[in-house]
Order: structure tokens, then sequence, then C-alpha cells
């Protein structure tokens, strides 16, 4: 029986299926709309770099075929097929989109789903419906991403843009095409737009046609290959083409242009695009100015005119605005990152949390807010007189706030760094002052660590348990250690730990050495014991 997803599970595909070799299917549909269906192949970075990973209806399959489109087949719009053992090294994302081909926004998108069949059998559908959208042209829909082993991860986010924002966002950029009366009449090529739903299934073992419920496609070996779609009127009258926003070896500077309108008497001066360098005028950034701006010609630019008041900076196009290219470029690298997950690191002392994913609120530490976008709630949580008593008592209150609604809201805290640690039923002990926020669907309470005490109250930690995320707040870049039988740490130094550790606290006080002048102070550490797997957290700061 296939798993129902809501927006924000994830899964290993190991618990889904044994198999690697997976049929994914897309149903979207609306009245009046056209829809792009396609799969990104993204590296460890979340980026498009290598653009032959961009699977959609001008470029079907990767080089090693590991990703296909397969067309429509069995009551799907779009369908693709995986193998996840072929995927290359460089690939840790495939994340699944459907874009808006033409007008409409996906409010008016009716029920549709993402799903995965391995072996002829369904193994887990995501269902979702236009009244999740609002007024985006897009919607990332799900990801297989590579965390130690693969995993699936059902999304369900908007994105405002079409698919040429979507390719920008991952990266990639959209090449302008020759103007279409210039491109011979042709054939509809081999990948063509699918034919319509009476059209024969592949010989994959899809049903030819559309039932409910729908019979998995199976991936066997091919009997015999599948007829060739007939010749029909193209979709897309220019194909998008796709390439890495930056190449590879630097950026390529703009071809300079011909010298030969400056050297001409009465011709007037070109106006010199952004980012190049005005005639005579000095290199700003230690490169030699080009040829034809060294000539002595009539350019304005450059010199400084007759009758021109002083003060005026030479050098400097008067038709440049003050807001151009040079502001959007020197912004790009702060703008907001969306990469379709619940929590997102924006830089390392900013994280954002998406409500509208994952169907729980959000505990963060009360004051942590500094932006938010959409509807969104903030109520006091408390914890109750016994929450209270025991906070007082152990040192371990923390003082949260419930963020609800759908929208998304920004966190920081004194500019520490944040480290969002996702818990798949495992546990970790963390101090309540290193906490920033964490998904309401996590189990929290004090634990007792071992011992006689330590100097400062730091006798009790919080352990938090159960499926969802924390954001842990360090002073500085942490160190993640393996616990080993001999692994100590300074307990106002040390952030997090795993839950199955054993810990007790070392003493090294001497009545003698206390009663001289000049001893360590390094007199109480927690000593870690555990399995291999455990890990202790440590920053390079002292509470």
């Amino acid at each position: 029986m296939a798993r129902e997803f809501q927006r924000g599970h994830k899964a290993k595909i190991s618990d889904l299926t044994p198999g690697t070799d997976l049929y994914v299917g897309v149903q979207i549909a609306g009245p009046g709309l056209t829809f792009d269906i396609s799969c990104f192949g993204l590296d460890a970075n979340e980026q498009l770099s290598d653009d032959r990973y961009f699977i959609f209806f001008n470029q079907p399959k990767s080089p090693e075929e590991s990703i296909q489109l397969l067309g429509t087949q069995a009551g799907d719009t779009e369908s693709f097929r995986v193998t996840l053992d072929r995927i290359p090294a460089n690939i840790h994302k495939l994340s699944f989109t459907a874009t808006l081909d033409g007008a409409g926004q996906m409010s008016q998108v009716g029920p549709g789903y993402i799903r995965i069949v391995a072996g002829g059998e369904e193994v887990v559908r995501y269902a979702f419906t236009g009244s999740e959208f609002t007024t985006e042209r897009a919607v990332m829909l799900g990801d297989f991403y590579l965390k130690d082993v693969w995993r699936f991860a059902a999304v369900g986010q908007g994105f405002d843009g079409g698919l040429d924002a979507l390719l920008k966002n991952f990266g990639g950029e959209v090449a302008e095409e020759a103007p279409a009366a210039a491109q011979p009449q042709a054939a509809a090529p081999s990948f063509a737009p699918p034919a319509q739903a009476s059209a024969p299934a592949p010989s994959f073992g899809a049903p030819a046609a559309p039932q409910a419920p729908q019979p998995a496609p199976s991936f066997g070996a091919p009997a015999a290959q599948a007829p060739a779609p007939t010749p029909q009127q193209q979709m897309h009258a220019a194909p998008t083409i796709a390439a890495p926003l930056a190449p590879q070896g630097g950026s390529v500077p703009p071809p300079a242009p011909a010298p030969a309108p400056y050297g001409q008497p009465g011709q007037p001066p070109q106006q010199p695009q952004f980012g190049q360098v005005p005639a005579q005028a000095p290199a700003p950034f230690g490169q030699p100015a080009p040829a034809p701006y060294g000539q002595p010609a009539p350019a304005p630019y450059g010199q400084q005119p007759p009758g021109m008041p002083p003060g005026v900076p030479q050098g400097v196009p008067q038709g440049v605005p003050q807001a151009g290219a040079g502001l959007l470029a020197a912004l790009q690298p702060y703008k907001e990152t969306a990469t379709g997950q619940r929590w997102t690191p924006q830089n390392q002392q900013l994280m954002r949390v998406d409500l509208t994913m994952g169907g729980t609120g959000v505990l963060a530490r009360q004051g942590s807010m500094v932006m938010y976008q959409g509807k969104v709630d903030f109520g006091y949580k408390g914890a109750g007189f016994a929450g209270r008593m025991v906070g007082n008592a152990t040192g371990q209150e923390m003082q949260l706030m419930r963020c609800t609604g759908r929208g998304q809201v920004f966190l920081a805290e004194d500019g520490s760094h944040l480290h969002a640690i996702e818990l798949q039923g495992d546990g970790i002990c963390v101090s309540a002052e290193s906490v920033l926020a964490f998904d309401e669907s996590l189990q929290y309470e004090v634990r007792r660590i071992e011992g006689h005490g330590i100097p400062g109250g730091a006798l009790f930690t919080m352990q938090f348990q159960g499926t969802g995320t924390i954001v842990v707040k360090t002073h500085g870049v942490p160190v993640v250690l393996p616990v080993t039988p001999t692994t100590f740490a300074d307990c106002n130094a040390v952030v997090a730990w795993s839950a199955a550790s054993q810990v007790i606290i070392s003493s090294q006080v001497r009545l003698r050495r206390n009663a001289y002048p000049g001893h360590s102070g390094e007199t109480v550490n927690l000593q870690f014991r555990g399995a291999p797997g455990n890990f202790i957290v440590v920053q390079p700061y002292e509470v």
C-alpha cells in the first residue's frame, strides 16, 4: 500500500522500497492551463552546475540515462524514470517541478499529485490542490536528495516566477533564440510533446488507458520499442536553452565594440555598456583599457568638455543610472535563498523557516524573529507552573514563542552561528541557552547529568527527541568530535552531544594544588562514553 505524504514529509528511499529503478509520475491540470514538468539535477550547493541534468521537453534524458523523461502515461500528466544507482556522484538532488506555460496561476489547478512506483507497485504519493497556492506560476513538487543515502521529500512549495525564473534560481540562465523566421521548417523531433492519453503506452508495463485506481508501471526488460509519436505542431516555437550562470574558468568579458566609428570624424560616440571602461578613463579594476578607447577620438567620456563645472568625475558615463546593473550585481550575493526545504540557512547567522511546509508550528526563542513574510501569527508559549519550577531549579528554562500560519520567518540572535540539525527518531542533548528554535513536533525534557555537580549550575541539559529539526546556535564555528573512551570537554564550551552518549563529571580538583596560586583553572570537565557513532559538538568559546 502506498504511503500518503503531506507537505514536508521525508523518508529514506530504502524505507519505501529496496529497488533503485523508480518511476516518478506527476499529475497536474487546470482549466485552460498548460504545464511544463521538469527535473533539475543539482549539485551539493543546490545549483545546476551541469545543464545536461536539466531534464525537460527539449532534453529528455541525462548523458548516462539515469534520468529519463517518459511522457504522458498511466493517468500521469508527465512521468520520469530514475535509476538512483546510476546517478553520478556530483548530483546530490533531483528537484521535480511544474511551471505554467502561458497565462494563469497555480491557485487554478485542480487536485494533483507526485508519486513513486517501484516494481510495478506505488510506494508513496504526495497529493496537493490549488488551494495551497496563490499567485505562483511554478511549484516545486518533490525532491530526491542525497544525505548519506537517497531520500524523498514532499515539497509542495510555490514559486512566483515561471520556468525561466526557476531556472535562474537554480543557477542557470535562459539564452535568447534567433528569430523564428530564420529557422528552417522541420518535423517535430523524436522527443516532441507527448501524444494524448489515447496513444499507445510505452513498453515498460504502463497501462494504455487511464483508470481509477491506476495500475503502477514496472520497469522490466522492454519487449519492443514504443511506436514513435506522429509529428504534430510543436507547443514551443522557441525552445528553452539552459546553460550554467557562471561558465567554468571565470566570467567572460563582453566583446569590445568595433573601433571604426571612433576613428571617423562626424560619427557620434557610442554609449558604452554597463561594466565597460569609458574612453580615456583609467581602468578601475587594474585592467588596461581596450585599444579602441585609447585613440584620441572626439568621445566625450574621459575628457573634461569645455564649459563643464569643476568637480564632475571624469570617466563616468553620463547616461548610466545610479541604480543600474552595478547595484543589482552588488546585492546578488545577499538575495533570499529558497531551496524548497522547511529550514534554509540564509547565511551563517540567519535561518529561514517556511511555515507552509510540515503542517506544524515552530517554537522559537522570544525576540529571535528579525523578519517575516506572509500571514504569520506569533503567540506566547508558556511552560506551565511545573515547567517554570523545573526550569528555575535546573537553569534550563526556555522563553519561547509559537510561530504558526502561512509564510516564512527569519530567525537570528546576537550574530550567533546557526546550525539546523534534523532528527529522524533519534535524540540530541543541548543546553537551553544554545537552542534558538525547533519544530513543535519534537519532544523535549530536562535531563540530569550524572555526577556531583558542575560549578555555575550546569548540572542539567535539555534532551530533544522525535522527528523534526532543531536549530542550535554557537559562538563561532564549532567542531564535531567522535566519542571515544578518552573524550573530555570543558563543560563551559560543549554545546551538544548525542543522546545515547554516557556523560559523567570528571573533576581534577586537588586541595594541595588549589592551596597555591597559579593552577590551570581546568578543574571540572565532562567525560563522554558511548558506542561508535556518538558525537559531541564543541564551540571555540566558553560560556
